[in-house]
């Protein structure tokens, strides 16, 4: 039989969707609020409809590579984290260890302390110089572990001086990841007994369009690593899961909260073993910067991430006003680390209430300590969410779909230079994506779960 095509209004929908990504890709600077908010909706409400109106799946993934493959001569307009990318890569590529020093202390020293070569630093200091003025964070330490700054230095040498053509590069390595995560879902997918069209939940999704392929960051890596893993155990190569799960880690620590899900799925003896060749695999991909230093450091940059740093959060928020008014001041410093703590207690209850530890319900697990995680974060920036997104195509909730959407309020915050945040427009998206939540766990339920078809790759009970 052959594949359905679409119908004329799906393929009118797939024209004007791109015809929004193109404008936010080429047209539309972050300060322009309103052109973003207008584009995105656009490309929101193509995506809501495309899949309600059941679009064929094969066309879904052939819209899904079309839609990032506008974004590929582009260099971001909507975040500036390309150019700390770039100086990470510097240095890395001239041989330097980017988690020793702070930025502005490589400008305020001529950069002799992390480059003594001085044919090196010639080569990479008017570099260093120039981007200098455009890094958002010239007071902080890199919190970009291995993974991507072995990847920011290839770039940096393939294309030292073209800030354009190191843009590109990291694309097509997002590209790879995200076209592997394609494959990765319809895998588990059919596993599963799902139909593969729920991958397109993940792939058709403005945010991680925007986000991965458009801003360049690197959940799109993450996430790729962390189903390959899943995939990885589900045919009982756990020891490639370990390593796939390590490289997930070496991108963003953020997948170490999976490790006590795998506890009771695996059993101690082989948990233990797993668990070690996971640490392991991290230390050896962090290795090439392993020094004192690096370990002050990167402890000083989670102290100010949970202490010091504030962004589109929700619950915190409240505390934060409760805490101004009962002493003026804001208390981040004490409500940041207690938020951080209650999170880790919710995951813990998560994994002990668990009823059935397997295989086949670790992403649902995991998509609810996330989501958990952040609600009491204090900053939540919109390419965090695109990994709730991605597990949601493999769980039984659909609000982080809502709350990718409602995420692109937080653009408002860039309209100026004094990046100041407009709480209403905050207020809205949590009180739109909580409720979608309530009503979510609501019906869940009070509906009777079908009974679940899974084929053997992912059969429960045989890690037992």
């Amino acid at each position: 039989m052959p594949d359905p095509r679409p119908s004329l209004p799906q393929i009118a929908a797939l024209l004007v969707s791109a015809a929004a990504y193109a404008g936010l890709a080429y047209a539309t600077p972050r300060a322009h609020f309103a052109q973003l908010l207008g584009l995105f909706g656009v490309a929101l409400l193509g995506y809501g409809w495309l899949l309600r109106s059941k679009l064929p799946w094969r066309w879904g993934l052939a819209a899904a590579l079309a839609f990032r493959l506008l974004w590929l001569p582009a260099v971001p307009a909507l975040s500036d984290d390309l150019y700390r990318f770039r100086w990470d890569g510097i240095l890395v590529a001239n041989g330097a260890n980017p988690f020793q020093y702070r930025p502005v202390e490589l400008i305020a020293d001529g950069a002799r302390a992390a480059l003594p070569d001085e044919a090196r630093r010639a080569q990479a200091l008017p570099q260093l110089q120039e981007l200098f003025r455009a890094i958002n964070s010239p007071n902080y330490y890199s919190v970009y572990p291995p993974v991507c700054q072995f990847i920011f230095g290839a770039a940096a040498t393939l294309f030292p001086t073209s800030e354009a053509s190191f843009a590109a590069c990291l694309r097509v390595i997002i590209l790879a990841a995200e076209a592997g995560t394609a494959w990765l879902l319809l895998a588990l997918l059919a596993a599963l007994g799902w139909p593969p069209e729920r991958a397109l939940r993940y792939l058709l999704h403005p945010l991680v369009i925007v986000e991965l392929t458009g801003n360049l960051h690197f959940e799109g890596l993450l996430l790729f690593f962390f189903l390959l893993a899943l995939w990885l155990l589900g045919r009982q190569r756990w020891a490639a899961s370990a390593v796939a799960l390590a490289l997930g880690v070496a991108t963003k620590l953020l997948p170490l909260v999976a490790l006590p899900l795998l506890l009771r799925r695996l059993g101690w003896r082989r948990f233990a073993a797993y668990a070690g060749l996971t640490i392991g695999a991290v230390l050896l991909l962090f290795g090439p910067f392993l020094s004192e230093a690096l370990f002050i450091n990167i402890s000083r940059s989670l102290r100010l991430y949970f202490r010091s740093f504030e962004f589109n959060a929700s619950f915190y928020y409240v505390l934060r006003t409760i805490g101004y008014w009962l002493t003026t001041y804001n208390e981040i410093a004490i409500i940041g680390p207690s938020l951080a703590l209650t999170s880790a207690l919710v995951g813990l209850w998560l994994v002990w209430r668990e009823r059935r530890p397997e295989l086949v319900t670790l992403p649902q697990t995991m998509l609810l300590m996330l989501t958990a995680y952040y609600l009491l974060a204090t900053t939540v920036h919109p390419w965090y969410l695109t990994l709730l997104i991605g597990l949601s195509a493999l769980a039984n909730f659909r609000f982080p779909l809502v709350w990718g959407g409602a995420a692109i309020l937080s653009y408002a915050a860039y309209r100026t230079s004094a990046y100041t945040e407009n709480l209403w427009l905050v207020g809205l998206e949590y009180a739109v994506t909580l409720a979608y939540l309530g009503w979510e766990s609501y019906r869940l339920a009070t509906t009777p779960p079908a009974a679940a078809t899974l084929a053997d790759p992912l059969a429960p009970g045989q890690y037992a």
